[in-house]
């Protein structure tokens, strides 16, 4: 009998100039970047809360705080891929990803098929099982002002 869990993760990062703009592990080119601790990949890391939440291993702050210069300007696909190694000790793999990035510009389509690769090949999943949509917030709020850009993430594991 399988066991599966479900986990969803959020996150929210500044939007700045004088930034790269990396989601899902891809360099997206763009007059602003996130700001964050590591390279500030909202992407990655929702779908890293959301696989730690899945897999009852608390979150992303707990295993990479921003408060460790360890992590200072990380590569958030390196943070996925430890994800990975964590939930996979607790003898989980992940089924599937569904995803919605919220901002206001860039339009993102062109690198969905990039990002959506980069992700299967590191938690080793079929490219189609990763999910990736996205939504501006109709000018509204921080999104819509092009000071902020969000992340949800679902992650369904499998035992």
């Amino acid at each position: 009998m399988s066991k599966l869990r479900i986990g969803l993760g959020v996150d929210f990062h500044q939007l700045v100039e004088g930034r790269d703009f990396w989601l899902g592990g891809v360099l997206v080119p763009h007059h602003k970047g996130a700001l964050g601790h590591s390279d500030a990949d909202v992407l990655l890391h929702a779908i890293c809360d959301a696989m730690l939440g899945a897999a009852s291993l608390g979150d992303i702050g707990v295993h990479f705080p921003d408060t460790d210069n360890t992590y200072k300007n990380i590569d958030s696909k390196i943070l996925l891929q430890r994800t990975m190694e964590l939930v996979a000790a607790k003898g989980y793999q992940v089924v599937n990803i569904d995803s919605t990035l919220c901002l206001q510009a860039p339009k993102i389509k062109p690198y969905v098929p990039q990002m959506q690769e980069t992700i299967a090949r590191i938690l080793n999943i079929p490219v189609e099982d990763v999910s990736i949509k996205a939504t501006t917030t109709e000018q509204l709020g921080f999104v819509g002002r092009e000071e902020g850009v969000v992340a949800y993430a679902n992650v369904l594991l499998e035992k």
